[in-house]
């Protein structure tokens, strides 16, 4: 048979899991994911966190013995949020060091609620750093207006960073100035920059999402004609973008001292409407140099049937183009889609990790009171979590 992801790596995409849990840790899924199923990288965030501390006894242990000691709820979460991607990091170690530190990342969000504190944010990010304690973490923050400092700080003291919550093409152009001016900071402060990496996650099936419901009340035939069309347009723009910023000479002074280029992540990669193909936003996003982070789900689908076309995003700027002016035709604003999603987006972590806090709370007061399986107690808040969205 035919090594479908195989093939999707040799056309220059990473595969990276969209997901973690402490199961899927000791059971050994994981790394048997990096062996056959060629995933090089681990994505989380609030709403996975939440599910996963909901679903499985084996956080118990480490909940009754936080209990024990008093330990405070949003300290608890981090002590197990970092435990779990610390042993993540383990995993993939192989994948980081056969790819020179490029690939073989797990990464971890800081508190959502900081997204819009600069200040915080950076600070948020060191603990974390050091908290985990591994070459391989990447540090997740959000592409708010004032995430956009903390981003340059953060990589400035040598740490590195997955940039997420990106849905314009502006604000991509914003975080690749953003990353720019960090590595020249870390490279003036002394640091390798051969060991700093970062990606730029650019989110996907969201923009399809809220341009559709937009197409969809507009009705016109023309309007429906365009369902399902924007999101890969704006991720290959930003693909155009991408190629631009790294073949500047600004780019390639960097690189000369060691540094890796900014890669584009496809994340929220699952389709939300069931009336497209599964494995589309893999298929309609390949090109040397990306990442795509993917619940398993789309991993086994395209194993299955995913078909790798070679590089389907270089030659296809002019039609985005014209998929853009379009949308413009027919009424919509992109330029409030995309406010819209940055707003929601921010918001849905947010909710996720108050119930992740919430879920945490009653396991540990369960605990405290030996009311057995102090995780259980959490389940009512997962299914909530859940409803939040993907990365």
């Amino acid at each position: 048979m035919t090594d479908k992801l195989n093939e999707l790596t040799a056309a220059g995409v990473a595969v990276w899991l969209d997901d973690l849990s402490r199961v899927r840790l000791s059971s050994g899924g994981l790394d048997q994911l990096r062996r056959e199923k060629h995933v090089a990288g681990v994505t989380t965030n609030p709403t996975i966190f939440a599910k996963a501390l909901s679903d499985a006894d084996e956080y118990n242990w480490q909940l009754r013995d936080l209990a024990t000691r008093g330990i405070e709820v949003e300290e608890s979460v981090r002590m197990l949020t970092t435990y779990d991607v610390r042993w993540a990091c383990d995993v993939m170690r192989p994948s980081y060091d056969g790819s020179d530190g490029v690939d073989g990342r797990v990464s971890i969000e800081v508190d959502p609620r900081v997204a819009h504190d600069s200040d915080r944010t950076v600070a948020e990010a060191k603990a974390l750093w050091w908290l985990v304690d591994r070459p391989n973490l990447y540090i997740k923050i959000p592409a708010t207006e004032e995430g956009l400092s903390a981003i340059t700080d953060t990589l400035a003291e040598g740490i590195s960073v997955n940039v997420t919550l990106i849905f314009g093409l502006d604000r991509y152009s914003a975080v690749m100035e953003a990353f720019l001016t960090g590595l020249e900071k870390a490279k003036a402060n002394g640091h390798d920059l051969s060991k700093i990496g970062s990606v730029a996650s650019f989110f996907v099936s969201r923009v399809d999402a809220e341009v559709d419901k937009r197409l969809e009340k507009i009705g016109s035939e023309q309007a429906k004609s365009l369902r399902g069309k924007a999101a890969v347009a704006n991720a290959q723009l930003a693909y155009e973008r991408y190629t631009e910023v790294f073949s500047s000479d600004r780019w390639k002074a960097l690189a000369a001292a060691g540094a890796h280029p900014q890669r584009p992540l496809w994340a929220s990669t699952s389709t939300k409407n069931p009336d497209y193909r599964d494995t589309i936003y893999v298929e309609e996003l390949i090109a040397p140099g990306t990442v795509n982070t993917m619940p398993e789900s789309v991993i086994h689908a395209y194993a299955d049937h995913g078909e790798t076309r070679g590089d389907t995003i270089t030659g296809a700027y002019d039609a985005a183009r014209k998929v853009f002016a379009d949308l413009e035709s027919v009424g919509v604003d992109m330029d409030d889609v995309i406010v819209t999603l940055e707003r929601e987006g921010v918001e849905k972590f947010e909710a996720s990790w108050q119930e992740l806090l919430d879920g945490v709370r009653k396991s540990l007061e369960a605990a405290a009171k030996g009311t057995g399986a102090p995780n259980k107690a959490a389940k009512g808040n997962a299914k909530a979590a859940e409803k939040a969205g993907g990365a």
